[in-house]
């Protein structure tokens, strides 16, 4: 359930019962012909559909994430790494102080991968606490269903291409060719300006949209994968 259906009496009587709590972690960037939103639409339905059926409350995404190579393309909105951390740090303290005790983080987007690092020191510092950080997207089999669909995949292509991440068809012509992988290896050595010039429309390589058949297979997957988490990721005897 999401948090913003709650009100504060309902969580305190959900804490005395319960201790976990979900907060999805997104980004505003670009995504080819997709929403900017697209990092922050799929870790908090993933989460939110994962959590559900297990009454566990899902706290609003994190809206902005580290995603400075993107800056050239108009409406992408970049944190400092610093300013990142010290959002997630504060948000994690709060949740702590009102009784989440077992969080699991749903990141949506790459570039938000020092908070993976960072959780675990939060948790060594708060010994009643186990946090979890969770790549929605490349996690083992969410990835394993990816390449089993279409092994040409990556952002901004049809693995991110989803009926709630589109923009409507009546504004948007997206292209029915297959794009080639992009070299990452010199995508990770360009500034970016060279960075825009070298993506052209931000697809790293891929169809840019299958069939809904085979995305709604592949979210059944992760929300299946992120439920799992959930219900015994925790390291419990």
């Amino acid at each position: 359930m999401r948090i913003s259906d709650m009100n504060w009496m309902q969580v305190e009587t959900y804490l005395n019962g319960d201790d976990r709590a979900v907060l999805p972690l997104g980004s505003t960037e670009q995504h080819s012909y997709l929403r900017l939103t697209v990092d922050c639409i799929l870790p908090e339905r993933v989460a939110v559909e994962a959590a559900e059926p297990l009454g566990i409350p899902v706290f609003p995404v994190v809206a902005y994430g580290v995603t400075p190579y993107f800056r050239e393309f108009p409406g992408s909105i970049s944190l400092r790494v610093e300013t990142h951390l010290n959002v997630v740090r504060d948000i994690l303290d709060s949740m702590a102080h009102s009784g989440f005790r077992r969080i699991l983080i749903v990141n949506g987007h790459g570039g938000n991968g020092a908070v993976q690092q960072f959780a675990q020191e939060w948790a060594a510092d708060h010994a009643t606490c186990r946090v979890m950080f969770h790549n929605w997207w490349n996690a083992p089999r969410t990835w394993a269903k990816v390449q089993a669909i279409d092994p040409v995949a990556s952002h901004g292509s049809w693995m991110e291409n989803f009926p709630w991440t589109r923009l409507p068809a009546s504004s948007v012509s997206v292209p029915a060719s297959q794009r080639e992988m992009v070299d990452l290896a010199r995508v990770r050595l360009l500034d970016p300006v060279a960075l825009r010039t070298y993506l052209g429309d931000g697809n790293y390589g891929g169809r840019y949209q299958r069939s809904d058949e085979d995305m709604f297979a592949l979210w059944q997957v992760a929300v299946d994968e992120t439920r799992a988490l959930l219900t015994d990721g925790w390291g419990e005897g």
